[in-house]
Formats: structure tokens, C-alpha cells, sequence
């Protein structure tokens, strides 16, 4: 589809050339001729020789990473201890989402090397520098507003008493069996907050990794269109070197 323009005694007309086989109204090809460009959004082979295999271990990297934040971030989502103000933010549900968006945009820029999708590629993983950074900033506010829950004295008599009414026993438990209840109890209390304590470690350590990642998909894909660029103007140079003793040549016989 092709656009020209005219103009005429402060008149312009666009006379547009519509595609008879494609499906689509004129109003919809006419956006396309106007965002779409063969240059940018076509594979190109210079920038297929230059990004290399890296971006598909990177998207691959943030995948996995994401989508643990998910699993792990959803754990401690629904965690009794978690504080109510990151329960409402519900950040490791997005920043799990985001993580795996942005690896896949690596699997895409390599599988599909174009310029267009290699600058997506770039912006995108520049604003996940920042997101990055707020996974940490928020895991390391979830360890420091963990509570941790201490079985009190006038708690634990309120709990036993409750627990033997409801069970209707007449007798009352003996000293020996409420402390090693008790006991029993703030084992598993602790063992719980030893594990939550240690998948938020995971998840700081996976937000660090999220951080490398990103920051090295940006520096790949500046170092992609920098060369890819060099690449080009080295084979046009060398076109035009090869073509040069050619037009001399053809030129000298139409003299002669």
C-alpha cells in the first residue's frame, strides 16, 4: 500500500493505493503503511550475525525467575504473618508477571533478530532495572515486618482451656503435658518462620539475579544495534569499492 501527498494553494491530498487482497478496511491499512516499516520491523541479518545466543539464556533466566516468584512470592502472600500493607500490594503476583514478560521479549529479539523488536527489547529491560530493584526493596521490608509469633503465657492457658472444652475432657491436662504441648507448639512456630524467613532470602537473592539479568540484556542489545550498524556500513562500503572499477571501466568505453 502506498501514501503520496500534494500539495496545491494551501490544499494537501493523500492519495492513498489500497490493497485489493488484503482483508483489511482501508482506515487499518493505512495505519499499517504508517507504523509498519520493512526496515524496522523485518529480521535483519546484520543483527542476527552480531546478538549471538545470549538473549535466549537470558529470557530463559528471567523465566525461571519469575515464574518462582510467583510460586514462592504466592507463599508468602498467603503466609498468616505477612503484613497486611504488602498483602494489598500483591507484588510478587506483577513482578513475577513482569519477570517473565521480559524474558520473553529475549526469546523473541533472538528468535526474530529485528531492529524494531531488539529496541523494544532494550526499553523494556532499561524500566526492569527499576523493577528489579523494587523486588529487593520490597522482599527486604517483608523480612523486617515479619512478625514473629511468641507464645505468651495467658495465651497458651486461654488456648489449652478453650481446646479441653471443646473436647469435653473432664480431666485437666498435668503440668508435664501442657509444657511439652507447648513445647511441641513453638517448635513448629519456629520452624515455620525459619522457612518463611528462608524463601524470602530466595526470592532477594532471585531479585538480584533479575537485576544482573536485565542490566546485561541492556548492554547486549546497545552492543547489537551499535555493530549491526557498523556491520551494515562495512558492506556497503565494500559495494561500493567492488562497484567502483566497474563504473570506471564502463565509463571509459563510452568515451572511447
Amino acid at each position: 500500500m502506498s501514501v503520496t501527498m500534494a500539495r496545491n494553494d494551501g490544499v494537501t491530498v493523500f492519495t492513498v493505493q489500497s490493497d485489493p487482497q488484503s482483508r483489511w478496511p482501508p482506515v487499518c491499512q493505512i495505519l499499517k503503511s504508517l507504523c509498519y516499516s520493512p526496515l524496522c520491523c523485518s529480521v535483519s541479518p546484520y543483527v542476527r550475525k552480531t546478538q549471538g545466543k545470549s538473549y535466549s539464556v537470558l529470557g530463559a533466566m528471567q523465566i525461571m525467575i519469575g515464574l518462582l516468584n510467583l510460586g514462592l512470592g504466592g507463599t508468602l502472600r498467603a503466609s498468616p504473618d505477612t503484613d497486611w500493607q504488602l498483602n494489598d500490594s500483591e507484588f510478587p503476583y506483577w513482578l513475577g508477571a513482569l519477570f517473565i514478560t521480559f524474558g520473553v521479549m529475549c526469546v523473541l529479539s533472538e528468535k526474530f533478530p529485528s531492529l524494531c523488536l531488539v529496541i523494544l527489547n532494550v526499553i523494556l529491560n532499561l524500566a526492569g532495572v527499576g523493577f528489579a530493584i523494587a523486588a529487593i526493596v520490597l522482599y527486604s521490608i517483608y523480612v523486617s515486618r515479619l512478625r514473629l509469633r511468641i507464645i505468651k503465657n495467658e495465651n497458651w492457658k486461654h488456648f489449652f482451656a478453650s481446646h479441653y472444652q471443646q473436647l469435653d475432657v473432664t480431666t485437666a491436662p498435668t503440668t508435664k503435658m501442657t509444657t511439652t504441648t507447648r513445647s511441641r507448639c513453638e517448635n513448629v512456630l519456629w520452624s515455620d518462620q525459619v522457612l518463611l524467613i528462608g524463601m524470602n532470602v530466595v526470592l532477594i537473592v532471585l531479585s538480584i539475579m533479575e537485576l544482573c539479568a536485565v542490566i546485561s540484556a541492556v548492554v547486549l542489545g546497545i552492543k547489537t544495534l551499535r555493530n549491526s550498524a557498523q556491520e551494515k556500513n562495512t558492506f556497503f562500503l565494500q559495494n561500493v569499492e567492488n562497484t567502483k572499477p566497474l563504473l570506471e571501466e564502463v565509463t571509459s568505453h563510452s568515451t572511447a
